[in-house]
């Protein structure tokens, strides 16, 4: 279960495009309720962003959280899922691959600015096929210059490809409460703690209380972002304060649950 208690996650359908109409296309949906997307990938570059609602994005190597006020970069070709919270009001931009100088390969979280933010709002509410060469196409040429320079945020998780470990894991992100210690797991799953301490470092560049800790903090960014009290989440986290909380919260990213938000 993850920290804002959902346990029941909708199939959101994959469109189906041959092409795009344009070189830059926008896609709005509304979703109610938490849904999730098959594992697909596409020959365009994508760009996943919520102007209200928390968006993930799980590839085989790392998982990818977005809350409001930053985008995941998504290259082409590369397999991915997309998951959001609740209330999600999701606005996804395609990008044909000739259209951006972006390196591919390595999908991003990206910060997004006031003024991208209201570019990509108003760009969603031009007609799909829009002319190229009037306003609205330079409105579009703006909007991927300011994409091209948007800073890169680490708001990521990297996932490890040993199967062992990736048990591990795939209990603690259906449990980040989970306090057990390293030498607990390897217990259970007959391995010393010697050796899952070295593959987590192999694996995944991170010890493994890291690890767990940035689990847990960007699991709890969706039911903070919701408008939990912080004390709730703290505790659904595993942390036994929620001074602890905060002061773990602010070394991971820079400032308090409010403030993260409020920015």
């Amino acid at each position: 279960m993850s920290p804002n208690g959902q346990t029941t996650i909708a199939e959101r359908s994959v469109p189906h495009l041959e092409r795009l109409p344009r070189p830059l296309y926008a896609r709005n949906e509304s979703l109610t309720r938490q849904t999730g997307t098959p594992r697909h990938s596409h020959t365009w570059v994508q760009l996943t962003y919520a102007i209200q609602g928390v968006l993930h994005v799980r590839t085989a190597a790392s998982s990818f959280v977005a809350p409001p006020q930053r985008a995941i970069w998504i290259p082409a070709g590369l397999e991915h899922e997309v998951l959001s919270s609740p209330n999600t009001e999701m606005r996804s931009l395609y990008l044909d691959t000739a259209s951006t100088d972006s390196p591919g390969g390595n999908c991003r979280v990206l910060g997004v600015d006031a003024l991208t933010r209201e570019l990509i709002r108003s760009f969603c509410e031009l007609p799909v096929e829009y002319d190229e060469t009037g306003p609205d196409g330079r409105l579009a040429q703006v909007l991927l210059d300011r994409l091209r320079t948007a800073p890169e945020v680490h708001l990521s998780l990297p996932l490890p490809s040993d199967p062992r470990l990736r048990t591990l894991c795939a209990m603690l992100q259906g449990k980040p409460d989970d306090d057990r210690p390293l030498a607990a797991w390897g217990e259970s799953l007959g391995v010393s703690e010697k050796t899952l301490s070295r593959l987590f470092l192999r694996d995944t560049g991170l010890t493994f209380r890291a690890w767990r800790q940035r689990l847990r903090l960007l699991g709890a960014l969706t039911p903070l972002e919701q408008g939990q009290r912080v004390t709730d989440v703290a505790l659904l986290c595993g942390y036994e304060s929620t001074s602890a909380f905060i002061a773990a919260f602010r070394q991971q990213f820079g400032a308090t649950p409010g403030e993260f938000f409020r920015a």
